[in-house]
């Protein structure tokens, strides 16, 4: 299995916790609070990034503890060993170790690819642009773990040009030309790689029958040229505007994801929430399938089944099998996933504490 041993030690409700032999498919059953899906958010932060739940370092520290936390993992049986943690003195600050040598959470793609769904992602076609950029973007990661730094080179040089553009006076042209070139450079590969992602996930999705999942349409809806030199010029020629504005109005940072339920070519917002979930569950197929290669791959599925009924529970298995992740899921009962057999392991999670059943 890609992950073999996972460890927490004062993470979240979860004082001492260590999981081993997993299985391809992992099962936590327990009631709500129980600490499952803080199992899930653990597995979360070994990838790049601020983890499924986008919280702060200090924040994912045991209650009554010193401040610190620490999460770890063995990967082909001890053959990687990837760690993040942070200690009392600095508690908003994670550092990330592979094979024991601390290198920057960048890295993480690397050697893992992660992917999850959750609950709370069911609102994303009703919510802004912001919050599609950042699933769209995990999407990306999990095929291309350098995804991150250009992501990371994007955004400095957008905070530096919108700081200068904010400021006292008229702003150094040659200062901006450069910040600019930069900036363009960055933002021509953000969109080449949420782009290709786009053009393979609607490749696999438009194959798939109707049901049981629904099928959706996807375009990549880009906030400015794609073009390195074009998105120059653009930067260039809105200055002006962009000044007024108070922030740059042009760029891959306004890109969003637009999704249509194909079966009545209606837009994912104007969709019931039933066909909401349905889609994002056909696109997190759709790219557990595509986004397998070199490197492990976990699929989180938080509280997945719950609203399943035996047909799509079923063909969701089915799916999943067919992917090649390695699958960790939720729940509260352990009846929804008796589909899975012995291919399973499964976990009971109270008050913190994981026993294997």
């Amino acid at each position: 299995m890609p992950l073999t041993r996972l460890t927490l030690r004062d993470f979240r409700n979860h004082a001492a916790t260590r999981l081993e032999g997993t299985a391809r498919f992992n099962v936590l059953i327990g009631e709500n609070g129980a600490g499952k899906t803080n199992v899930l958010e653990a597995l979360s932060l070994l990838s790049p990034g601020r983890g499924l739940r986008r919280a702060q370092p200090a924040e994912m520290a045991a209650r009554g503890g010193d401040g610190s936390f620490a999460v770890g993992a063995e990967l082909e049986d001890g053959a990687v060993a990837l760690a993040t943690a942070t200690t009392p003195t600095a508690p908003g600050r994670r550092t990330v170790r592979i094979n024991g040598a601390e290198g920057p959470a960048a890295r993480l793609g690397e050697w893992l690819s992660v992917t999850w769904l959750t609950p709370a992602m069911d609102r994303l076609f009703a919510e802004g642009a912001g919050a599609r950029r950042r699933f769209l973007d995990r999407l990306v990661l999990a095929v291309e773990p350098g995804h991150a730094k250009q992501a990371s080179r994007y955004e400095t040089a957008l905070r530096e040009r919108n700081r200068l553009l904010e400021g006292p006076g008229e702003p150094d042209a040659l200062w901006l030309d450069g910040i600019e070139a930069g900036l363009a450079e960055a933002g021509a590969e953000l969109a080449r790689a949420r782009g290709a992602l786009v053009l393979g996930l609607a490749g696999a999705l438009e194959g798939l029958p109707e049901a049981p999942f629904a099928r959706p349409a996807l375009a990549y809806a880009a906030g400015g040229p794609v073009d390195a030199q074009a998105l120059r010029d653009a930067l260039r020629e809105n200055r002006r505007r962009d000044r007024a504005a108070g922030r740059t109005l042009v760029g891959p940072h306004r890109d969003d994801l637009a999704v249509t339920l194909a079966a009545k070519q209606a837009p994912a917002a104007d969709c019931s929430t039933g066909e909401q979930k349905a889609m994002l569950i056909s696109i997190v197929l759709a790219h557990a399938a595509l986004s397998g290669g070199e490197r492990p791959q976990l699929l989180l599925l938080d509280e997945i089944a719950a609203h399943l009924d035996p047909l799509r529970r079923a063909a969701l298995y089915e799916r999943l099998a067919e992917a090649g992740a390695q699958v960790w899921m939720t729940g509260t009962e352990l009846a929804p996933f008796d589909g899975l057999g012995a291919d399973a392991a499964v976990w009971r999670v109270a008050d913190g504490a994981v026993v294997r059943v």
